[in-house]
């Protein structure tokens, strides 16, 4: 498990990575997801232990990443966007090195057998890896990464810079490898978060906006209660009848895109499922339906409403309220303290008193 704390990376006033805190279980693929510059490979980078938070804390398993680095490092595999490979060696070569580097104790021949028929690049073993294409060099990247084997894989932008088949073979490569390790992936591409990952999280300028499966965000963030439909007919007559429908709370006529059809904006009890008695109703009335769309968001909706301008100004209010209602709730609890202050004193001074007499 990773749990990261109240994280924040600061390079003079910039803050690359602000207050991020979030838990990724065991066996999970997670989704970094975030327009470029929004803090995924810095946040990626003090997970590893590559560079150090400015405040807060990483635990990997329970052991603080700053206080048992040398442990910690040993569970975790790291691809950073530009794969660190010595593109004079063979790719046999490299492995071997990096199985020394990191002093890993499994058997050495039998490891780097099973990882090369992992990654499927046994067949270029003894190739200079400057001369295999990219989706090799990327494969080789993976390979490194895996040697000791990490229980988590940090992978950032894993298929940045590949044609369409090559980032097939390495999503199909990186599914294989989630199967028994926790596996961490960072991206900007909605597609690549979409097919691999079962959870997402949404980083935008340092800022933790979202995080949950694609549905649970998407159930958060739509409007689940409305239903996009285009009718043909009489404007008032088919508002008339969608009113009639059990179920239905409010029709909101929308536009009239199409002759002799008009869209509408549907509301109904959540809960309530009014597709089949709308069918049936519309049509009984003569009122063909032409189209009709929930207003379930995509995950490209859902990156486009959170890092949206508008949403960094509402994250920005909700968290200067939080810090105020903290600062009245400090003042409160001062107020408290010196109000028993002065009730003490003065039984004190009572005692005090009494005793005199």
């Amino acid at each position: 498990m990773i749990e990261i704390k109240n994280l924040y990376k600061l390079y003079g006033s910039k803050r690359a990575v602000d207050n991020i805190s979030l838990t990724i279980n065991k066996g999970e693929i997670v989704g970094f997801l975030g327009p470029n510059g929004a803090g995924k490979t810095t946040t990626m980078n003090i997970i590893t232990g590559y560079i150090s938070a400015t405040l807060g804390e990483v635990k990997i398993d329970g052991l603080d990443i700053t206080q048992n680095a040398n442990e910690v490092k040993r569970k975790i595999g790291y691809l950073p966007e530009k794969p660190p490979l010595y593109e004079d060696m063979t790719v046999l070569e490299y492995l071997n090195f990096v199985y020394d580097l990191k002093g890993v104790k499994l058997d050495k021949k039998e490891h780097i057998q099973n990882i090369l028929e992992l990654v499927k690049i046994f067949d270029v073993k003894e190739r200079i890896i400057k001369n295999l294409s990219k989706g090799y060099k990327q494969r080789v990247g993976i390979a490194q990464a895996l040697i000791g084997n990490p229980e988590i894989l940090i992978l950032d932008e894993p298929t940045v810079g590949l044609d369409p088949k090559q980032i097939k073979e390495i999503r199909s490569v990186i599914k294989e490898l989630g199967k028994d390790r926790t596996v961490i992936l960072s991206s900007h591409i909605l597609a690549e978060i979409e097919s691999i990952c079962q959870r997402v999280i949404i980083i935008n300028q340092g800022r933790l906006m979202a995080q949950g499966t694609k549905e649970e965000l998407s159930q958060k963030l739509s409007n689940t209660n409305t239903l996009n439909v285009r009718i043909m007919g009489n404007l008032n007559e088919i508002k008339e009848e969608l009113l009639k429908i059990n179920g239905v709370t409010n029709v909101e006529p929308v536009s009239n895109t199409e002759v002799g059809a008009y869209d509408f904006k549907v509301s109904f009890t959540p809960g309530a499922d009014i597709r089949k008695e709308m069918f049936f109703a519309l049509s009984k009335a003569n009122m063909p339906i032409l189209e009709l769309k929930s207003n379930i968001l995509t995950l490209e909706q859902i990156f486009l409403n959170l890092t949206s301008e508008e949403a960094m100004l509402i994250a920005e209010r909700k968290l200067k309220e939080r810090k105020e209602k903290i600062l009245r709730e400090r003042q409160e609890l001062l107020k408290k303290e010196e109000n028993n202050e002065e009730e003490i004193k003065e039984e004190e001074g009572e005692n005090e008193n009494e005793s005199n007499i």
